[in-house]
């Protein structure tokens, strides 16, 4: 592995001004004037030296993080016209502010006042941004100078850290899809090498349908965006192996999908009432944030447990004390009589409960039936496969949770985790990877309060990456989001904010000029902070290859295609080199 120094000695780069004289320079930040007829914009990466006594010389590389130009000479706000109109002598000087992100080798020492600044090209460039020292890259996207930009798959994969956290504005800041193309990247690159095969991916669908078409390609892929891929050495295709779920339409005994553009390839998921009360799940209907303050709680538990002691299942119903039950409605009625019981109350809530309590814990009960009706089901066959197992599933698994109600959406998220997380748990072993992308992440994990949804979302940022189990979270808002969840993502990005967002403390990570920049970011360009380098990077990231709406979707590929695909040799399916892409 070449040096700093080594790197610049063979590709300097043009030289694009001095070390500034006026300015302290400091080891970590300096100034540099702008040589006439040459210029520098905000991440622009550069690189100078210092010659030492007795020493080698000492290579500091950073990147511009603020650039301003001024009139040497002028003593007013007014000289400006007249130097405009020439009478007035005075000279235009640019100097941009450079933060160091390497020194080689690491001794610090403040760059001379004077030393001519290059414009990193080549091996020099990837040195001053460490991607030399990185292993294992994740192709990101491009850099202001259209260069690639890379991640360190250590500080994704769990090796030496885990978990993403996307913030940005709704609709501009393109969470989801920078999501999707991490993803994409990481199963597309080679990176993962033959786990890629095995590796997982669960996505939850909470808006519209964009996201039910990941294996269709985008049929509006045009040249231009083909050659942004293959500069990231990706093949611009869809997602090979994608397999959709979507929650039965309400009212259908059928239990046909509750989706409306895509047609064919979706399956129903749902629980039956059996699973409910053995798998302990009644506390995944009460997941507001707010409800674990509340005295109800107790009440919940103790229900949960006298179901699991007591229910028996049938052929998609339970019997309850000798009670058939035969749909979720049925159920929380049933469960409803036995707490207004004198009789059987104690048996159910326990003998320290009151009626208020009791009656607290019995109206939001009800009022989950409408909501939940038809994800709890008693008249479909257990035998139908009907789970979200994404151990039996495709690559990527997509769950679709747009049609839902909130209450359902926070179920079937906080159930389906649970699993998740528990199959992780019981497999004892990190490999294969599961990558669990979710949106909205401050409404299932907010900074206050306590939930069963919100437990499980901790347990996975806490104890996720020596299980596999890496979160890919998404919110508008990060200040809102659980402190914790976001402290334990090694990877934090940003895209467009909103003004008193970017003032919050939890974007103390982005420098000055940055969250100025990130309140104009348009869609598709993000700033991505990661471990290995001091200053977070800016990047684009190029459109989507697979389609994120039904009026974009092409033809997806055919079952045969699909399992030659899934039979081959792993570097031909993560596409790891620019002759692997297979024409999807």
């Amino acid at each position: 592995m070449r040096s700093v120094a080594d790197s610049e000695t063979q590709a300097p780069g043009e030289p694009v001004g001095r070390v500034l004289g006026t300015a302290d320079a400091t080891p970590l930040q300096f100034w540099t004037a702008v040589t006439p007829g040459s210029y520098l914009q905000l991440d622009d990466v550069v690189v100078t030296k210092r010659e030492l006594p007795d020493r080698e010389p000492v290579t500091i590389a950073g990147v511009v993080t603020q650039v301003r130009a001024r009139h040497e000479g002028a003593q007013f706000d007014s000289d400006v016209f007249a130097i405009a109109d020439g009478t007035l002598p005075a000279l235009v000087q640019e100097a941009a502010e450079i933060t160091t992100t390497r020194v080689d080798p690491e001794l610090y020492v403040p760059p001379s006042p004077g030393a001519v600044v290059h414009r990193a090209q080549g091996d020099a460039r990837a040195a001053a941004l460490h991607f030399d020292r990185m292993e294992k890259r994740i192709p990101m996207g491009t850099g202001r100078d259209g260069i690639p930009v890379y991640l360190n798959a250590d500080f994704l994969d769990g090796s030496r850290g885990a978990h993403v956290s996307i913030s940005g504005i709704s609709g501009v800041a393109t969470k989801t899809s920078f999501a999707t193309f991490l993803l994409y990247s990481v199963f597309r690159s080679g990176v993962l090498g033959g786990d890629a095969v095995n590796a997982k991916a669960l996505i939850f669908n909470v808006k519209g349908e964009d996201l039910l078409f990941l294996d269709h390609p985008n049929a509006r892929l045009d040249e231009a965006t083909t050659a942004a891929y293959a500069k990231l050495g990706l093949p611009a295709t869809a997602f090979p192996d994608v397999r959709v779920y979507a929650p039965p339409r309400a009212g259908d005994s059928s239990g046909s999908p509750d989706v409306s553009s895509r047609l064919a390839g979706v399956d129903s998921f749902y629980w039956t009432l059996g699973e409910f009360c053995e798998k302990r799940l009644l506390p995944y209907v009460f997941a507001d944030a707010d409800d674990e303050r509340q005295q109800y709680t107790m009440v919940v538990h103790s229900v949960t447990a006298h179901l699991a002691r007591a229910a028996q299942s049938t052929d998609g119903g339970v019997v309850v004390e000798g009670t058939s039950l035969h749909s979720y409605p049925d159920l929380v009625d049933h469960i409803v009589e036995q707490l207004t019981d004198d009789e059987t109350r104690n048996t159910w809530a326990g003998s320290a409960i009151n009626i208020g309590t009791v009656n607290a814990f019995a109206r939001r009960l009800i009022a989950s039936k409408k909501d939940l009706a038809r994800l709890i089901r008693g008249d479909l066959a257990t035998r139908r496969p009907h789970a979200v197992n994404t151990a039996e599933s495709a690559q990527v698994t997509v769950v679709d949770l747009h049609n839902l109600p909130d209450r359902a959406q926070r179920f079937v998220v906080g159930v389906t985790l649970k699993t998740e997380f528990e199959r992780k748990e019981k497999a004892g072993t990190a490999k294969p990877l599961l990558f669990v992308v979710l949106d909205e992440l401050n409404k299932y994990a907010p900074r206050e309060g306590s939930s069963p949804i919100k437990e499980v979302l901790l347990d996975i940022a806490e104890r996720g990456r020596s299980l596999g189990v890496i979160l890919i979270g998404a919110q508008q808002t990060a200040s809102e989001v659980e402190r914790r969840i976001v402290t334990n993502s090694a990877i934090r990005v940003v895209g467009r904010l909103d003004p008193a967002e970017a003032s919050r403390p939890e974007y103390g990570f982005l420098p000055p000029a940055q969250r100025q920049r990130a309140l104009l970011a348009k869609p598709g360009t993000m700033f991505v902070n990661q471990p290995d380098i001091p200053v977070p990077l800016c990047l684009e990231f190029p459109f989507p290859a697979w389609a994120t709406r039904v009026s974009e979707a092409g033809p997806a590929p055919s079952a045969t295609l699909r399992s030659i695909v899934q039979s081959a040799d792993p570097f031909a399916v993560v596409g790891g080199r620019p002759d692997d892409e297979i024409p999807f």
